[in-house]
């Protein structure tokens, strides 16, 4: 059976970038919606809603995008609001061959391997060499992975309509314009058919909860996540996390990197351990545990990474502005086991957790990936408000 990514880290190495790395300005777009427009967001909960009035998908390991279209002229926009396009050329052409002219669609970018998902070939996309970056578009070409429809062919804006007729509205719009596409998003539970380029596709979709419990037992070999459940009923709730839901077969939660702690043994030449933040309710960045599940070689690639983002003596901004580790900071003094060294919040990373009690990790987290396309402001403790135990 195909391992799903979970069962394994990315390099630390991959993407380990601050998502400011990814910013640039968007065109001046023809459309009802414009680009940088948030995408709706789910809450975390720890089970599948079972009531009538849902629709179940699957929970993608990939990239967040929304794309549109006017003209010529096609625009990749992560979760963030940051530009995805330079990145995902093979997504860019296959948008292109559509006949629909405009349009704006929301789906989650990945990348296959096997029967299952390779995000760590997601992450080497995010690299400053265009020349790399079309080597791995033919290596590992980049799959879409559609599930709404924002804006149609003719410019018409969705997002105040239920869920239930923009996803009629998507299948219209896939039967119109996307070849092969019979039998794309069956509620079912079917795996939709792609286009010939086999780079755009219809997520699946059902109504029935049994087939979702299937999707929660059996879709580690696809590489899900898990499950997401919306709100039929429910129009598209931009930014906010009040539409739908995602149930999670293990505990993750995005985290800031706001210091690290060097190595007992080799302080100043490896990282011991990285420290973690959530952003509270009052905006404060509180530090809510560590991470120090890193091979002897994974040390010593995390100090390159890290020692840009250092922060100077007393820089504003720095370190945990809200609940900070325990022991004293170190402004560049000696360096004691209790002493930590702050960082700029900018490096978010996703770290796999077992619980989360009174405003911390009971224990030490296992760093995933990194995640260059979440900004810090991102990282909130609503993630993971509910998995305390």
């Amino acid at each position: 059976m195909p391992v799903s990514r979970k069962s394994k880290k990315s390099s630390v190495r991959s993407a380990a970038v601050p998502a400011e790395a990814l910013e640039h300005s968007f065109p001046k777009l023809h459309l009802a919606l414009q680009p940088p427009y948030p995408p709706a967001e789910a809450r975390s909960v720890k089970q599948l809603p079972e009531e009538k009035g849902w629709l179940y998908e699957p929970k993608w390991d990939g990239f967040r995008c929304l794309a549109f279209r006017d003209g010529e002229e096609i625009v990749l926009q992560s979760k963030a609001g940051q530009p995805l396009g330079r990145y995902f050329p093979e997504l860019i052409a296959a948008l292109r061959e559509l006949s629909a002219r405009k349009f704006v669609l929301d789906g989650e970018i990945v990348i296959r391997s096997g029967a299952s998902l390779d995000f760590n070939a997601l992450l080497q996309r995010i690299h400053p060499a265009a020349s790399r970056i079309q080597r791995l578009s033919q290596e590992t070409p980049a799959t879409y992975m559609l599930f709404d429809i924002l804006v149609n062919e003719k410019d018409s804006r969705l997002v105040d309509q239920p869920l239930s007729a923009r996803r009629i509205a998507l299948q219209e719009f896939a039967d119109k314009f996307m070849a092969s596409s019979e039998n794309n998003g069956q509620t079912d539970g079917s795996h939709g058919k792609s286009n010939p380029a086999n780079v755009i596709e219809l997520s699946p979709a059902t109504t029935d909860f049994k087939t979702a419990e299937k999707w929660m037992r059996e879709g580690a070999a696809s590489g899900w996540d898990g499950v997401v459940a919306k709100l039929l009923d429910c129009e598209y709730t931009s930014g906010e996390r009040t539409g739908m839901v995602k149930i999670k077969r293990i505990r993750t939660a995005d985290c800031v990197v706001g210091g690290f702690r060097w190595s007992q043994k080799k302080p100043g030449e490896e990282i011991g351990s990285l420290l973690l933040g959530l952003y509270n309710s009052h905006g404060e960045l509180d530090h809510v545990g560590f991470s120090s599940s890193f091979t002897r070689e994974d040390r010593k690639k995390l100090k390159p990474i890290l020692k840009p983002l250092i922060a100077k003596s007393n820089q504003e901004g720095a370190g945990f502005t809200g609940k900070a580790p325990g022991g004293p900071s170190r402004w560049a003094t000696e360096e004691r086991n209790t002493e930590w060294t702050p960082l700029m919040p900018k490096l978010v990373g996703e770290f796999q957790y077992d619980h989360f009690s009174n405003g911390r990790f009971r224990h030490g987290t296992k760093f995933l990936r990194w995640r260059p396309e979440k900004k810090p402001k991102q990282c909130g403790i609503e993630q993971v408000k509910g998995s305390t135990k």
